[in-house]
């Protein structure tokens, strides 16, 4: 079942092959000031299809990239550069079923907020050995 999603001028379309189970929330500095919060995302892997004009891509870091549209400005993804795992904001998506279960870059969350969810918590430094195979 694949569903999709338009950035908010529908220049571009997001395809996703199955429906998201999981929402996690990267506590990152840059995500926090990319987006104004955290950012609240489902996992694409590599089985995302996104197409319109135009999608620009900015290269965030040494190991990842984050895309949006070049008209309206909508948040597309997050990738990892050397896997190609891309993360999706959830709000793009039409989704009710989905279980929030995971945190990550924790040690960079500020102390003025926090979530009432029981989460798999992991620091900033566990989560790029994870995708990059090295540490910060």
């Amino acid at each position: 079942m694949t569903i999709k999603a338009q950035c908010l001028c529908k220049s571009v379309t997001l395809e996703l092959k199955d429906p998201p189970t999981r929402v996690g929330v990267c506590h990152c500095n840059m995500c926090r000031n990319w987006g104004g919060g955290p950012m609240m995302t489902i996992e694409a892997g590599s089985s995302v299809s996104i197409s319109g004009d135009p999608v620009k891509v900015f290269d965030s870091s040494d190991w990842a990239e984050r895309g949006f549209c070049g008209s309206c400005g909508s948040h597309l993804f997050y990738r990892f550069k050397a896997t190609g795992d891309t993360y999706l904001p959830v709000g793009l998506f039409a989704v009710d079923q989905v279980l929030f279960d995971h945190e990550i870059f924790i040690d960079e969350k500020p102390q003025w907020y926090d979530f009432a969810n029981d989460t798999k918590k992991m620091t900033g430094a566990q989560v790029i050995a994870m995708f990059t195979g090295s540490d910060l």
